[in-house]
């Protein structure tokens, strides 16, 4: 009975030994498998094979779904393609995986050239700030900062300048519209005016026509009561 106890507790021992040997080498086997990729990426991206160079690297993320080298290289080879956005991804998920500063401060630092290429300016000032945090020594991080800031500097001073040209001309076109209602409405009004002073004229018409046959009918008036003066003078006696 303690012989078969044993023979288990030998046998159960075997097994682990032999499971954990077949990790370890299927471990080793994957780890060459993602070096070999990486390796075989690199020499497709030194001869600007960048779509080629691409897919091997994803070969080695297959592999090692943990590969911060494949991730940050998948990056450099969509960064060459011109697929900054695509890039930019693949630099923050290395960022977010490295532990190593300088390794963080590299993927910032292609992050920011990627967010630059994409016209996205304060996000790169943002990246680049965040390199230089981790590593204050890199030149062409310096470098690139500024630039992007110059460039988000001349950007905002143009915007402004279209932005106030785009208020000059609303401000011409509503003056424009103002003056063409006052033309159409002005006709109207000297209408109005002249049918005011119409109505005045015809007023001062029939005031002075009214006036003149008083001075007619006085004038008759007269006439006619020196008529009858001069008749009853002439008339004789009955």
């Amino acid at each position: 009975m303690k012989d078969q106890i044993l023979n288990k507790t030998f046998f159960v021992r075997s097994v682990m030994a032999l499971t954990a040997m077949f990790l370890m080498f299927s471990f080793a086997s994957f780890a060459q498998s993602e070096k070999k990729y990486i390796r075989q990426g690199n020499r497709e991206y030194e001869d600007n094979k960048y779509p080629e160079s691409e897919t091997t690297y994803r070969r080695a993320l297959d592999e090692n779904n943990e590969s911060r080298d494949a991730v940050f290289n998948i990056g450099d080879a969509l960064y060459k393609q011109k697929k900054y956005e695509d890039a930019a991804k693949q630099f923050i998920e290395n960022h977010n995986i490295n532990e190593d500063k300088g390794k963080k401060s590299e993927s910032l630092y292609n992050l920011g050239n990627s967010l630059l290429m994409a016209n996205k300016l304060q996000e790169s000032i943002d990246a680049y700030k965040g390199s230089l945090r981790l590593n204050p020594k890199n030149p062409e991080a310096k470098y690139n900062l500024a630039y992007a800031q110059d460039q988000l500097k001349l950007q905002q001073q143009q915007q402004q300048q279209k932005n106030d040209k785009n208020k000059q001309d609303q401000n011409k076109e509503d003056q424009s519209k103002n003056n063409d209602q006052q033309q159409k409405t002005q006709p109207q009004d000297q209408q109005q005016q002249d049918k005011q002073q119409g109505i005045s004229r015809e007023d001062a018409e029939r005031v002075l026509n009214a006036l003149e046959n008083d001075e007619k009918n006085v004038q008759e008036k007269v006439k006619l009561a020196k008529a009858l003066k001069e008749r009853v003078r002439t008339v004789k006696n009955w």
